[in-house]
């Protein structure tokens, strides 16, 4: 078990498969993709989940988007260890703020790492999101 630097290129399949299998493939791509941190987690040399973080060195905040783990590795732990190496990653930058646009459904997973629900929801492709964030 490994988690690497990858490049967004190989997020797209994950992302995709997890993420919006109903949508056409650059749906999952960013515009914004060369510009941020790209982790993966490797069970056995196969790349099982993804993450993608966004810093912005104005604002000393960051956004991580495009969070997602296959589906028969879920609820192991990989995706939490992964989230927490990402959480390092954006806190040496000196990130002050964490934030991410996170599936209703999801919350209880972020809020076991210190993040906290915003006033801010909104709903893409019919499934319901909440602002969630972290000030460090």
């Amino acid at each position: 078990m490994t988690i690497l630097h990858i490049t967004p290129e190989q997020t797209y399949e994950i992302r995709h498969r997890v993420m919006w299998p109903d949508q056409p493939f650059d749906y999952v791509k960013l515009a914004n993709d060369n510009e941020g941190l790209h982790f993966g987690y490797f069970v056995d040399g196969k790349l099982i989940s993804v993450i993608s973080g966004f810093f912005n060195e104005e604002t000393k905040e960051a956004q991580f988007r495009k969070f997602a783990t296959l589906q028969e590795f879920q609820g192991k732990g990989y995706g939490s260890q992964l989230l927490s190496h990402l959480i390092v990653e954006l806190t040496s930058l000196g990130a002050t703020r964490i934030w991410c646009n996170a599936r209703v459904n999801a919350t209880a997973l972020y809020e076991r790492f210190g993040m906290h629900k915003t006033n801010q929801m909104f709903t893409k492709l019919g499934i319901d999101y909440v602002v969630m964030e972290k000030v460090i």
